[in-house]
């Protein structure tokens, strides 16, 4: 029986931690597949913490793994850790602030195990009642600059290359050797999965973004990490 290891890097996310566990609970995953939740809090200075521990002790029949990085880091750092700590033989990224429905869950599992892929993504930009959500222009603009330059790059024919949801075969990604801490996690793994000459398959997702106002943490200076990245990771190992 397959493991789904959903792994949730969580800072100061107080407004929708319970939230997202109790919809990740609530998704009842194809095959009869199981899951387990690897919350990764990135040194939160809010309730975030004490939230996700009172929910582990509600519900023990969950499995549900809780670690705390000793300072803030970043998303990268938080998902190496999470990976870490996964047991499943399948991982997926879940942020934990809703803008990505875990409803999608088999949506991405399908495919992914009917044709023994080793690597999926849910694209935003192949759902047509998704195009008009972004909050900020720039977010949108940001988002199809990172994904052509990977595509050029790297030789890929991907929609949406900085998606949240990326669904990977765990022992493909543990062996990758991950170095970025921040929000270059993302352009870090689709190079390093390309130059592995994997084809990266996408479906459509749903998407609700949130604003900066309501906690949105990525700025234009990550898309520029983001485009350096794939260029540094062209030549690099």
């Amino acid at each position: 029986m397959h493991i789904l290891s959903v792994i949730v890097p969580a800072y100061n996310e107080e407004k929708t931690i319970l939230a997202l566990l109790q919809k990740v609970a609530e998704v009842a995953l194809i095959n009869g597949m199981q899951k387990e939740v690897i919350v990764v809090d990135d040194c939160s200075h809010d309730a975030t913490k004490q939230l996700v521990l009172q929910y582990k002790a509600q519900y023990p029949e969950q499995s549900l793994i809780y670690c705390r990085q000793p300072e803030n880091k970043g998303k990268g750092a938080a998902v190496r850790l999470g990976i870490a700590h996964a047991s499943g033989d399948c991982i997926i990224i879940q942020d934990a602030d809703l803008e990505c429905d875990p409803e999608d869950y088999n949506v991405l599992l399908q495919p992914f195990l009917m044709e023994d892929l080793q690597v999926l993504y849910g694209s935003r930009f192949l759902k047509s009642n998704n195009k008009h959500s972004y909050r900020h222009y720039y977010h949108y603009l940001g988002g199809r600059l990172v994904t052509l330059v990977a595509n050029i790059l790297y030789g890929q024919r991907l929609t949406d290359e900085p998606t949240c949801y990326k669904l990977f075969k765990a022992s493909l990604l543990k062996s990758i050797p991950l170095k970025c801490n921040g929000f270059e996690f993302c352009p870090e793994v689709t190079a390093k999965v390309a130059k592995r000459g994997i084809k990266i398959r996408e479906v459509p997702i749903s998407y609700y973004p949130r604003s900066i106002e309501d906690g949105k943490k990525i700025k234009y200076i990550d898309g520029l990490k983001a485009i350096w990245t794939l260029l540094k990771y062209k030549f690099v190992k």
